[in-house]
């Protein structure tokens, strides 16, 4: 069995998923079939603040939090809308966009540069 390296995960996964420019996904702010979703750690949240409107979940529990059936189920992350995943590089949210497609989720798309990129695209922020 051949061992993967980080890097080749987050390319399958940018080859599978939808990347956003952070101008791109500056366009669809505050749109109401669109939910931004914050997968940083709690201390870089603490540390930056967030993009104005975005939700919160770290990436360990985004799978929990995506799932309807499970009892931490985040109602932000269901229904018809689009879910926009950054995190501080665009590595992790990759990871995140393609586990949500996975599960089945088909409205997900990441941010190629993360919270600097939406942040130098005019993405307002907000204190977590």
């Amino acid at each position: 069995m051949t061992i993967k390296s980080a890097k080749d995960l987050v390319a399958a996964a940018n080859a599978e998923v939808e990347t956003l420019s952070a101008e791109e996904a500056v366009k669809r702010l505050g749109s109401p079939d669109t939910v931004f979703v914050d997968v940083r750690e709690s201390e870089e949240v603490a540390k930056t603040g967030r993009i104005a409107g975005a939700v919160h979940v770290p990436r360990g529990f985004l799978e929990f939090q995506a799932d309807p059936t499970s009892p931490t189920h985040n109602a932000e992350l269901g229904g018809e809308r689009s879910l926009v995943l950054y995190c501080a590089s665009g590595n992790r949210s990759a990871l995140a966009a393609k586990a949500l497609r996975d599960m089945g989720i088909a409205r997900v798309a990441h941010v190629q540069g993360g919270f600097p990129a939406l942040k130098e695209a005019g993405g307002s922020v907000e204190p977590s």
